[in-house]
Formats: structure tokens, sequence, C-alpha cells
């Protein structure tokens, strides 16, 4: 069945794979990202696949522009009935260098920004009585992180809330699950490496018992997963897909 798929952080890396595969589903998305011009960008080529696609420049800090976007989306394909949050943003500093304004960066990207796209899509799915929410946590929340304690705190907030939100919405028809990813190759991630917080793909591909990086498309095809009607039975999970370097 055709749904109405909002992704946010949907213009780059593991979001845009996600609106790939939600549209090649037959699925209406809608491309939301911080950056309009690559949203738009995004959405012209999931178009020119014959996908139907809509760009919405989003912070996803700010509860109006949000609830903005999504009346949007509304009025161009219906109601919201799947929201995947890939929106996230990464920070490497030493804990006793994290300042309050780095720390309420990242929980107000990472988590509050969860909080304004759900509670804003949450209405749509509970008159429909069907909804997919897939939240991207991190591995980070899972084993923890040096010098990445604001973002793992944030992402382990994620994986909590998507688990509460799962217990109160399941009579509703709507499921909540959270992916986790691990050593995905991204622009993020090449980014973290080039400016020397992460190590180099070598030493990263030697943790993971697969023997190599993820992509985005293997965080896709979960996602697309459990955004899908075989998945009704699933929810308030944390899906990890990390090649096995998180068990």
């Amino acid at each position: 069945m055709k749904r109405v798929a909002v992704v946010t952080g949907g213009a780059s890396g593991m979001g845009l794979s996600i609106c790939r595969h939600l549209a090649d589903r037959g699925h209406r998305v809608a491309v939301v990202d911080r950056n309009g011009s690559a949203a738009r960008q995004a959405a012209k080529e999931l178009a020119a696949d014959g996908a139907e696609a809509l760009a919405c420049e989003v912070d996803v800090t700010s509860r109006p522009a949000v609830e903005n976007a999504l009346s949007q989306v509304r009025e161009e394909f219906g109601p919201v009935e799947i929201l995947v949050t890939s929106a996230g943003l990464a920070a490497f500093e030493p804990f006793v260098e994290i300042t309050l304004e780095s720390w309420n960066r990242v929980i107000e990207v990472n988590l509050t920004g969860t909080f304004h796209c759900v509670q804003a899509v949450i209405p749509d799915m509970v008159a429909a009585r069907w909804g997919r929410i897939v939240t991207l946590s991190s591995s980070s929340a899972q084993r923890g992180s040096p010098r990445m304690v604001h973002y793992a705190a944030s992402k382990g907030a994620v994986i909590a809330m998507t688990k509460a939100l799962a217990r109160e919405y399941a009579s509703f028809g709507i499921t909540v699950n959270s992916i986790p990813p691990s050593s995905i190759d991204t622009p993020m991630s090449r980014s973290a490496q080039a400016a020397g917080d992460l190590p180099d793909s070598g030493v990263l591909v030697n943790a993971i018992p697969v023997g190599r990086l993820g992509t985005g498309d293997d965080i896709a095809a979960a996602c697309a997963f459990l955004c899908s009607d075989d998945a009704g039975f699933i929810t308030g999970q944390v899906l990890g897909v990390n090649g096995g370097s998180v068990m």
C-alpha cells in the first residue's frame, strides 16, 4: 500500500538511502532536511526515478518549522503514516571540555528534535489507527563512546523514548522501533575521520565481524522493513545494524 512517509535528515547519508528505499516501495516521500537545496535535489532525483517526492527545509529544533513542514506534507500528500527520524548531530569533545552550549545543542537536535517530529505526526497515526515510527539512535548509546558523552546521552534517551512510545501507542496500531547504526560509511563519518575524530576505515573494519563498513542501504533496508505491514508485530525494539560489532 502506498503510504505518506516523512524522513528527517533525508537529504544525505543514511537519510537519503532511507528515502530511496521507501520511494522504491511506492511510498510518497517528504525529504526533510536543514539543507534546503540538498533536500530539493534529493526530491528531484527521487521524482526523476518515478517517485512522488517533496522537499521541506526544516531545522528540527524549531517546532514551528516542523509544524509548517508537516502542514505542507499533508496538503500535498495527506496525513503522515510513516516517520523516520534520521536528522542528527555528532560532536567530539573531552567530557570536561563540553560546554553547556554544546551539551544543549546536541540534546536539542538529537532528542528534542525527535520529540518535536514524533509529537507533531502522532495525531495523524492515531486517527488512522496505523503508523510506523523508526528513530535512528546510535551504537554509542549501547556501548559508550569516549569524547562523545553528550552524543551518547542524547541517543540513549532516544532509545528510551522509543520504548515508552511503543508501549503508549501499540493499541492504536502504531509501532515504534529504533535502529542504532555503527560504523556506517557516510559523509558525516568521513568528515569525522578527516578531522581525526574517528579512526580510519581499516581500523574500523577490524572491529566488525562481517569484515566491512556498513552502508546507507544496509540501514535503509532494515528501516523499510520496520515501516512495512509485515513488521506489524514488532514494536519497542532496538534493531542493531552493525555487522556484529555490537551484540
